[in-house]
């Protein structure tokens, strides 16, 4: 640790809490996704109905980021998280193999385990997100958050891809097995990632205040012009970035023919072309260097239109059939999306301490509360709405190609919507964040 808080090799091992979370999730909304519609043909809005609801669970984050700001060890609460949320993703894996011989005992078994998805992700995200926005200092908080954010995608491609090629040949038996080592993993690497980071921090002398009572807490955000603006973009472009997460996969099962491990690969594929958007945002755009708001808008602005681009790609790749680059297609959608959520995540960063900053009292946890809020009904929505309108699409159409290519079109609508919203987001922080290279302690 430095003597400014935490350090960069103390972001680090808070980072990897985060890649463990995107690990344990992926095995929710990708993997299990497409067994239940693709092996177990069940309809797609199924899937979409758990991930959905684990979401509707994560509203409590703002309550979580309060308690935070109050006080105490925030420790306890990512560790807690990270365990439930281990938990949550075996139950589900069992509900899904039970739901091959029992669909409605899987349906309830399911209906449990993303309940506690969903308060896991939520108890240890916001806990973590909020321990960094208190402990990091000011000018290191866009580079801290870009960190942590890219340590999550590189565990979600990471784990995808030992998944996709441990699940060859697919049973559901296999799938039980690589799934509880991939749950193991990470909250083993979660523990001893966190362990004594919060002790290790000097807590401040002065206080700019005590907190203020949740309500009162949560309506001083939103009476926030900028953070009112801000919420509104991240519930549209994170609707935007979520409704093809349930839909990529059966999409290339259905007209592409692939195999569970390859579409697992795919997912993969895409993540690890988001981890390459995020490190070219943070390098070659100056993102761990230091630059003005409106430096991160222009970031923002074109990772959305890069992304809305990507998705007209895949609205007409059936056309085209097995000429048409998918693969290649996909990681350039990865790449537009990592441009777009690094910049979004260091504005938010930026933004987050503006509260205490002003002399109102700590309000990190709540700031990172309401956003993730957003985020997480955003996600829930994007999710059914991709998934629903992908059976109500290929129904109508009657096509595959077609019914999926008009939700694609969608999202690209979405995209661009986003990016007007990022014109009018004015960020007030200016404060330049230090090097990536500095102060590792």
């Amino acid at each position: 640790m430095s003597g400014n808080g935490l350090g960069w090799f103390g972001i680090v091992r808070l980072g990897l809490v985060q890649a463990s979370i995107g690990a344990m999730v992926m095995l929710a909304t990708t993997l299990l996704n497409r067994v239940m519609v693709v092996e177990l043909g069940l309809a797609a809005a199924i899937p979409a109905g758990f991930v959905a609801w684990h979401y509707a669970v994560q509203l409590a984050r703002p309550i979580w980021g309060h308690g935070s700001d109050r006080g105490g060890g925030r420790t306890f609460w990512i560790i807690g998280g990270m365990a439930v949320l281990a938990l949550g993703a075996l139950i589900a894996v069992n509900a899904t193999i039970l739901s091959a011989s029992d669909l409605w005992a899987g349906f309830a078994l399911g209906l449990l385990a993303f309940t506690l998805i969903g308060a896991g992700v939520g108890a240890a995200g916001t806990s973590l997100l909020a321990l960094l926005a208190s402990a990091v200092a000011p000018e290191r908080r866009p580079a801290a958050a870009a960190v942590t954010w890219i340590l999550m995608v590189a565990g979600i491609a990471g784990s995808a891809a030992i998944a996709g090629s441990l699940l060859e040949p697919f049973s559901l038996d296999r799938m039980a097995v690589v799934a509880g080592g991939i749950a193991l993993s990470a909250l083993l690497i979660s523990l001893a990632a966190v362990r004594g980071v919060e002790a290790r921090l000097s807590r401040p002398s002065n206080p700019v205040t005590a907190p203020l009572p949740f309500l009162k807490a949560l309506q001083g955000v939103l009476d926030d012009p900028e953070a009112r603006r801000f919420t509104a973009f991240v519930f549209v472009s994170m609707l935007a970035y979520s409704m093809q997460d349930l839909i990529l996969e059966p999409y290339a099962g259905l007209v592409f023919a692939m195999s569970p491990g390859q579409s697992t690969q795919l997912s993969g594929a895409q993540h690890g072309g988001i981890l390459v958007g995020m490190l070219f945002a943070g390098i070659v755009g100056s993102a761990f260097t230091g630059r003005r708001q409106n430096d991160l808008e222009n970031w923002i602005v074109g990772g959305c239109l890069g992304s809305a681009l990507a998705l007209a790609g895949l609205a007409t790749s059936a056309s085209f059939g097995p000429g048409w680059p998918f693969t290649l297609n996909v990681v350039l959608l990865g790449i537009a999306n990592g441009v777009f959520a690094v910049s979004a995540i260091g504005a938010m960063m930026g933004l987050a301490g503006a509260g205490t900053a002003a002399g109102k009292g700590p309000s990190e946890g709540i700031r990172v509360g309401v956003w993730g809020a957003a985020q997480a009904v955003a996600f829930g929505l994007g999710g059914l709405l991709g998934a629903v309108g992908a059976d109500v699409a290929r129904w109508a159409a009657g096509s595959d190609a077609i019914g999926f290519g008009i939700i694609f079109a969608a999202e690209a609508s979405l995209f661009l919507g986003a990016a007007v919203l990022a014109l009018r987001v004015r960020g007030t922080a200016t404060e330049v964040p230090r090097g990536i290279s500095e102060d590792w302690a």
